[in-house]
């Protein structure tokens, strides 16, 4: 069996990666600590975003991080306050970043 690492633990080195590329990322929404599902959203600052969240690619079996909503700012803001409303253990951090990078791509984030 493969340990799990906390969502708070996660999140904490998350940022710090972010914060060693010179890329603002904020938590905007505090989910639960140990088990709370990771929503990720991409403000490219030109009044459009990206919403990520990790799935199970069913054909690999490994965690995968997919869009969960994208286009106009406000619409992906909506769609999370959509998951959130359906799961209050739910944690969002905001990426700000022109050129739309997240990280999320690199090696031990999909874990």
């Amino acid at each position: 069996m493969t340990a799990r690492l906390t969502a708070d633990f996660w999140v904490r080195a998350y940022l710090a990666r972010l914060r060693l590329a010179d890329i603002p990322a904020y938590v905007t929404a505090r989910g639960d600590a140990t088990a709370g599902t990771v929503l990720v959203k991409c403000a490219t600052l030109d009044g459009r975003a990206q919403a990520f969240q990790r799935s199970y690619d069913l054909t690999t079996g490994a965690r995968v991080w997919v869009a969960l909503a994208e286009g106009a700012e406000a619409e992906v803001d909506a769609a999370i306050a959509r998951q959130r409303a359906r799961d209050p253990d739910l944690w969002v951090i905001e990426v700000e970043d022109r050129a739309g990078r997240t990280l999320l791509d690199e090696p031990g984030l999909s874990d």
